[in-house]
């Protein structure tokens, strides 16, 4: 069953009138063919015409859909023979990340991406996808394999932030993610990164900071979730309307300003109403990305990537 987001009531009720009349016509009470196909249209411009004027708040909303694709839908969409690999080799398994080795059309590569959950057990099994150290060193543990075999990274991220529990400071929070971040610059191999859902902070950049950042159109990038920034800013987490306007953390705002490379469209209605095409639009944004990035050098591949984080802020 399909799930509505607040300001999406008009196109709720428009559907769920058409719903009733495809029920009525299934039982032969009434021929109203003609009556579905104007429905069908006005709920169709109806939509569009919300999702083409969206807020930074309602593509917050729409970022954070429980029915939009996540981690383990893309790997199943792009990723063939995927093989996941677990543990950190130090303390334990953090399922919050997850990554492994698999063919990209037809290349090797290793995948590496936060996974939230589709349902209260999986959400809880991934922790909402927020990770703890033990996570990031997993990822420093595959891209440093990946590198050590020059296969091409693929970091897809989908996260509120790291966790910010005692037990994962007492593990070195902090120093986890910076370690991770480290390893994403020094990897000879290419890289990209795909924003598919929400990038938080210092939890996203862990994994964010590639060669090519490729961004959902629907998603967002910053430095706090919105009610975070509300809280700190106005000590009022009711004001995340507020905040999540003025932080440009839209993925139109960030390709403006240089922080990411590409938008990657999605659906008319977001990405949660037809996922098989929001992969498959992703699909075709990374396999162009690594093909620009294909003829680099390992020092090329690291030193394109120092001065493209280097260059941000100076425009």
């Amino acid at each position: 069953m399909r799930s509505y987001l607040d300001f999406e009531k008009p196109v709720a009720e428009l559907e769920a009138k058409i719903d009733e009349l495809r029920a009525l016509a299934a039982r032969g009470d009434v021929a109203i063919g003609e009556d579905v196909a104007k429905l069908e249209t006005k709920a169709a411009k109806a939509l569009a015409d919300l999702y083409a004027t969206l807020t930074p708040w309602r593509k917050t909303q729409v970022a954070r859909h429980p029915q939009r694709p996540h981690f383990i839908d893309y790997v199943k969409g792009l990723i063939e023979d995927f093989t996941p690999l677990a543990g950190d080799r130090a303390f334990g398994e953090d399922e919050a990340v997850v990554g492994g080795l698999g063919r990209f059309r037809g290349q090797s590569v290793c995948v590496v991406g936060q996974e939230k959950g589709s349902d209260t057990q999986s959400r809880l099994k991934h922790n909402f996808g927020m990770a703890r150290p033990e996570g990031y060193r997993k990822a420093v543990r595959l891209m440093e394999l990946a590198d050590r075999f020059a296969l091409p990274v693929i970091s897809l991220v989908d996260t509120a932030g790291a966790y910010p529990g005692i037990d994962a400071e007492e593990r070195g929070q902090a120093e986890a993610i910076a370690r991770s971040t480290e390893a994403c610059l020094a990897l000879g191999a290419p890289n990209v990164a795909v924003i598919i859902g929400e990038g938080g902070s210092g939890g996203a950049v862990a994994i964010a900071t590639a060669n090519k950042v490729l961004m959902l159109e629907h998603s967002i990038y910053t430095v706090a979730s919105p009610e975070a920034a509300a809280s700190i800013l106005w000590r009022d987490s009711s004001r995340a309307e507020d905040a999540a306007t003025n932080m440009k953390i839209t993925a139109q705002d960030l390709l403006k300003f240089g922080l990411v490379d590409a938008i990657v469209p999605e659906p008319v209605g977001g990405a949660h109403r037809d996922p098989a095409a929001a992969v498959a639009a992703t699909g075709e944004a990374v396999a162009q990305a690594l093909g620009s990035l294909a003829n680099l050098t390992p020092d090329e591949a690291r030193r394109a990537r120092a001065d493209k984080f280097l260059a941000m802020g100076r425009r």
